[in-house]
C-alpha cells in the first residue's frame, strides 16, 4: 500500500481505486505554487524522494525475480517491439487484458506480462539457487529397486477339517454307557468310548460261533467242496461283524471264547479331542446316528480375510506371519494352503487359509489373530522367492515341494510348478520402477511429482502427471509418466505446487487442459454418496475413531509431535476395529473406499516419525478425508464437532479440519497461530444441509 493513502471502504465495490485523506488533498496547481515558494531549496527533498521511490521498486522487483521467475522469464529483451502487449494481474494471473488498468477482481494496478510466460513451458517453474534452499528440497532419484510388500490380515483359528473323525452307531441298538461323558476330554487311538446292547450284533455273533462249529464239525473225509463253504460261512460272518464296527480283537476274541457277548464296546479310531458329543447313556440308535466328533489338534488351520486389493500380492505356498492375544510376544507361521475364488458378496473379502503345526496345542480354534504377509516384489507383481522358484509343489498340500514333476506324497495328485503360481527367483527378476511415496501428491486418481531438470543455470522442476501402483511401505510403484534416472522432488514438493497454483498453473488441484475458477469454468461441487443409516455399533466404532483423530488435532496444535505419532497409533488401532460386517450394499463399498485413504494417510503421518511439518502435511490429507467421510457416515459423538478453517495453511493455499468446541486450535500453525481460522460449519447440521445443495 503506498504511503498516505487507503482503500475506500465503504464502497461496496473491491476494485475501487484509493482515494487521498480529505487533510492531505491536494490540486496541481497548489503542488506547483508551494514548489515556487520553496524554490531550489526545497527541490533536493522532492528530488530525494522521487530517487527514494525509484530505488524501491528496484529492489522490489529484485526480490521477486531473486525467489520465483517463469520460464522464459529473461526473454523480453529478444521479443519484437511491434507485439501487442498483454496486462495480467499479479495476485490472479489468470487475468489477460489487451490494455493497462485495474484487475476486475482485486482492483490492483494491472503489470505487462512477461514473453514466454505461458507455452509448452507451462508445467515448469524456476526458483533462485537461494530459494531452493529456504525451501527446503530435497530430490531423490526414480530407480529400479525390489521393494516389500505387507499384507496385514485378521482372522482366527479353526479345526484342521481334514483331522475331525465322528464315532457313529455301526448297528441300531441301545447306549448302556459312555466312557467320554462329556466334551472337551482328549482321547488316545483305541479308547473306550461307548459300551451298547445290539440284538443285530448279538445275533452277528451266534452266526459266527456256529459257522465256526460247522467248520470244526467235518473231518477230513468230508469233501473239499463242504469244507470250502464253511470257510467261506466263517469269513462271511466275521466281514459281517467288522462291518458292524467291531474291531479284528474283538472278533477274535468272540471266536476264542466259543460264546456270544450281549453287549459291545466302540473303540476311539484316532487320537483328539471330543469336540461334539450327541447321545446319552439309556439312548436308543439307528445305524448312522452321530455318538462324538473328534478333532485332533495337533494341526489347526488359520482362516484370514484379505482384502480384494490385497489378493495380488498374496500367493499360495507363501508363508505368513501371525500373533495371538493369548500369547504375547510369541510369534507363529504357517503355510497358505487355500485362497478362496469366491468373494464375499458381505464383507468384499476373500478367505485365506492357513494350516499351522500345533504339537504344543498353544493355539486353539476360535482365537483371534492378526497376520502379516511379507512378499519382494519384482516388476510385473511377480513375487521373489528362490526356495519355490524352478520348484513343483502339490496344489492341495503346499508343504509338498520336489526339484521335479510328480506326484503329491499325501494325495497323489499330480504336482504343479511354483512359477505357474507366479514365483521368480532373484536371477530372473527385474526391479520394479520407483519413486519415494513424499514425491507423490495425490488427488484421487491422479497423481503429481515434481521433477528436477537437469542441466539448467537456476534450479528448475517440471510437474508431470503419472499413474502410479500401489504403495509398497515407503515407496509408490510406478505405471507410467517417469523413466529410470530422473530426481523427482520428495520433500517440499507442495511449496512448488502452491505457488504453480499462484501462478495460475497446471497443478495437482487441476489437470493441464482445465480451465482455472473465475475463468468462465465454474467450481463443481464434489458429489458424495449418502448420507447411510448404519448400525448402532458402527457408529460407536466410527466415534472412537474421532476420538482417536482430535487427539492428534490437540497434539498437533500444541506443537508435540510425538504426542501426534502415538495419537495416530491409537488411531489406525481404532481404525482396525471398525466392524465393517455391520455395513451391507453400497455402504460397504464406500466405507472400503474412505478406509483405505484414511489407512494410508495415517500410516503416512506415522512414518513421518517426529517431523512435525511431515506430520502435518499428512494430516491435512487425514482430514480431507475424514471431513467427507463423517458426512456419510453418522457417528455417535457426545460432543458437537466443528468443520474449521484456517486461510494461511500451507502458503495461503487454506487446510480445514475437524474439531470439538467453536474456540480455534490450529494444528497446523500451532502456539505460532494457534487462533487463525474460522469456524465453517457444525457437523450434522449446516455441514449435512450444504452436502444437499
Amino acid at each position: 500500500m503506498r504511503s498516505g493513502r487507503f482503500w475506500n471502504s465503504s464502497s461496496p465495490r473491491r476494485g475501487k481505486r484509493p482515494i487521498e485523506p480529505s487533510g492531505r488533498r491536494k490540486s496541481r496547481q497548489s503542488l506547483e505554487n508551494e514548489m515556487k515558494k520553496r524554490g531550489a531549496t526545497g527541490g533536493w527533498v522532492w528530488g530525494g524522494r522521487a530517487l527514494f521511490l525509484a530505488m524501491g521498486c528496484v529492489i522490489g522487483i529484485g526480490i521477486q525475480r531473486l525467489f520465483f521467475s517463469a520460464p522464459g522469464a529473461g526473454a523480453a529483451a529478444e521479443e519484437p517491439a511491434g507485439e501487442e502487449t498483454i496486462w495480467t494481474c499479479s495476485m490472479h494471473p489468470q487475468v489477460r487484458l489487451p490494455n493497462p488498468g485495474d484487475c476486475p477482481q482485486c482492483g490492483m494496478d494491472l503489470i505487462p506480462l512477461e514473453p514466454g510466460g505461458s507455452g509448452p513451458e507451462v508445467r515448469e517453474i524456476v526458483i533462485s539457487a537461494y530459494a531452493a534452499k529456504l525451501m527446503e528440497l530435497e530430490t531423490a532419484p526414480v530407480e529400479r529397486r525390489f521393494v516389500e510388500a505387507e499384507v496385514r490380515m485378521v482372522g482366527k483359528v479353526d479345526f484342521d477339517e481334514t483331522q475331525v473323525s465322528h464315532i457313529s452307531a455301526w448297528v441300531g441298538g441301545r447306549l448302556d454307557r459312555l466312557f467320554v461323558n462329556y466334551t472337551g476330554i482328549p482321547v488316545r487311538q483305541g479308547d473306550p468310548m461307548v459300551e451298547m446292547y445290539s440284538p443285530d450284533l448279538l445275533t452277528a455273533q451266534e452266526e459266527l460261533i456256529q459257522a465256526n462249529a460247522r467248520l470244526q464239525s467235518l473231518g477230513q473225509s468230508e469233501s473239499e467242496l463242504l469244507r470250502n463253504t464253511a470257510n467261506s460261512t466263517v469269513r462271511a460272518a466275521r466281514e459281517k461283524l467288522r462291518l458292524m464296527g467291531l474291531s479284528e480283537a474283538q472278533i477274535e476274541a468272540i471266536e476264542g471264547q466259543g460264546h456270544a457277548e450281549d453287549r459291545v464296546t466302540i473303540h476311539a479310531p484316532g487320537q483328539g479331542v471330543v469336540i461334539d458329543k450327541k447321545a446319552q447313556e439309556g439312548m436308543y440308535v439307528q445305524t448312522g446316528t452321530r455318538i462324538y466328533t473328534i478333532a485332533d489338534l495337533s494341526t489347526v488351520w488359520v482362516q484370514l480375510d484379505a482384502y480384494e486389493s490385497d489378493l495380488r500380492w498374496i500367493r499360495y505356498g507363501g508363508q505368513v506371519e501371525f500373533t495371538t492375544e493369548s500369547n504375547p510376544g510369541k510369534g507363529f507361521s504357517g503355510m497358505i494352503s487355500f485362497i478362496d475364488p469366491v468373494i464375499d458378496p458381505q464383507r468384499r473379502t476373500a478367505r485365506v487359509r492357513l494350516r499351522v503345526d500345533n504339537e504344543e496345542l498353544l493355539l486353539k480354534p476360535g482365537m483371534f489373530v492378526r497376520a502379516t504377509a511379507r512378499v519382494t516384489l519384482a516388476e510385473g507383481g511377480r513375487v521373489m522367492s528362490d526356495d519355490l522358484s524352478g520348484k513343483w509343489i502339490s496344489p492341495m498340500h503346499p508343504e509338498i515341494v520336489k526339484d521335479a514333476p510328480g506326484q503329491c506324497d499325501v494325495c497323489g495328485m499330480p504336482l504343479v510348478s511354483a512359477d505357474s503360481l507366479g514365483y521368480i527367483d532373484e536371477a530372473s527378476a527385474r526391479a520394479p520402477l520407483v519413486i519415494p511415496a513424499t514425491a507423490a501428491l495425490k488427488t484421487g486418481k491422479r497423481a503429481v511429482v515434481y521433477v528436477e531438470l537437469p542441466d539448467r543455470d537456476q534450479p528448475t522442476y517440471e510437474g508431470r502427471e503419472v499413474r502410479l501402483g500401489a504403495r509398497l511401505g515407503d515407496y509408490y510403484l510406478v505405471e507410467e509418466g517417469l523413466q529410470e534416472g530422473l530426481r523427482v522432488v520428495r520433500r517440499g514438493a507442495f511449496k512448488l505446487d502452491a505457488e504453480m497454483q499462484i501462478q495460475a498453473r497446471p497443478s495437482m488441484m487441476s489437470a493441464a487442459e482445465s480451465g482455472a475458477v473465475g475463468v468462465g469454468v465454474p467450481e463443481v461441487p464434489e458429489v458424495l454418496p449418502g448420507p447411510f443409516e448404519v448400525d448402532a455399533g458402527f457408529s460407536a466404532d466410527l466415534a472412537e475413531l474421532l476420538h482417536a483423530y482430535f487427539a492428534v488435532q490437540e497434539s498437533l496444535a500444541a506443537d508435540s509431535a510425538e504426542g501426534a505419532r502415538t495419537s495416530t497409533e491409537r488411531f489406525l488401532e481404532a481404525l482396525d476395529g471398525v466392524d465393517m460386517a455391520l455395513l451391507d450394499g453400497d455402504a460397504h463399498l464406500v466405507w472400503m473406499e474412505h478406509v483405505g485413504v484414511l489407512r494410508s494417510a495415517a500410516e503416512a503421518l506415522v512414518e513421518a516419525g517426529t517431523e512435525i511439518q511431515r506430520q502435518r502435511e499428512a494430516f491435512h490429507a487425514l482430514s480431507g478425508q475424514l471431513l467427507k467421510t463423517v458426512r456419510v457416515f453418522p457417528a455417535d459423538v457426545s460432543e458437537s464437532m466443528y468443520q474449521a478453517t484456517c486461510p494461511m495453511a500451507f502458503d495461503n493455499l487454506g487446510a480445514s479440519w475437524l474439531q470439538t468446541g467453536t474456540q480455534i486450535n490450529n494444528p497446523y500453525f500451532g502456539a505460532a497461530m494457534l487462533r487463525c481460522g474460522s469456524i465453517d460449519a457444525e457437523i450434522g447440521s449446516e455441514l449435512e444441509g450444504g452436502a444437499d445443495e
